[in-house]
């Protein structure tokens, strides 16, 4: 049974493993060519499943922010994951002790709170670990691949390869943002803003980890304010 069940959060965990892969290999080009270490980028993926997160930790830490900042943004950037890791706790069986929910809860991600509180069932710490393991793999793997490849690649194919990380976020934000009003007005005004801290007067003063926090936490208020979601009722899930 437990065998089962861990196969089973393996197969749905493999589009995640398969999604996560080119986003965590650009992560490892883009941190391994703004100066870090190869072994430290491989062990940032190692210890935090957060690719936003991540992104703008190795960005604190190339520009020699400080600690506070480097604490701030990624706790600001990550808290949802507060909010997730309760709601999955509720749909956990009542075998799953407090060690293996701390367990589950390091591997939760937005991909993996959405596959898991969809299950009809409770999610198991087997189901869980399957599923986690699988991402996981997915997601330090791909970050060996980008990190190891920019040490064998031409350098001049490595400095092209950077810009993948800004052609993902463009390919995850504009679909979205073209289809609903709102995404596209958020996008907007953090554009404008990101762009006030760079070249107004007294505002680009501000050093780059404090503007980012700022920046999240003014136009997150904004959002949740003028376009907050509707919650939808669910059903009753009854498994055959």
């Amino acid at each position: 049974m437990k065998k089962q069940e861990f196969l089973e959060g393996v197969k749905d965990g493999l589009p995640i493993c398969l999604g996560y892969f080119p986003v965590s290999m650009a992560f490892g080009l883009s941190a391994v060519l703004s100066g870090m270490p190869i072994w430290a980028t491989i062990l940032i993926s190692m210890t935090n499943l957060t690719s936003a997160g991540q992104f703008a930790g190795v960005n604190q830490l190339v520009a020699h922010g400080s600690m506070i900042e480097l604490a701030f943004s990624t706790f600001i950037i990550n808290v949802r994951y507060f909010l997730m890791s309760l709601s999955v706790s509720q749909k956990a069986d009542s075998k799953m002790n407090i060690f293996k929910r701390l367990a589950v809860s390091f591997g939760i991600t937005d991909e993996i709170f959405a596959v898991s509180v969809q299950r009809k069932c409770a999610v198991s710490a087997t189901y869980m670990a399957g599923l986690i393991l699988i991402s996981y793999a997915g997601w330090v793997g791909g970050t060996v691949f980008g990190a190891v490849a920019t040490s064998v690649m031409p350098e001049i194919l490595s400095n092209a390869m950077g810009i993948a990380l800004y052609g993902m976020f463009i390919a995850i934000v504009i679909p979205p943002a073209k289809k609903q009003k709102n995404v596209m007005i958020t996008v907007l005004l953090a554009m404008s803003l990101s762009l006030a801290f760079n070249f107004a007067p007294y505002l680009s003063e501000i050093s780059s980890g404090w503007a980012t926090i700022i920046v999240t936490v003014a136009v997150s208020a904004f959002a949740a304010t003028l376009f907050p979601i509707v919650a939808v009722k669910e059903g009753n899930c009854n498994e055959n």
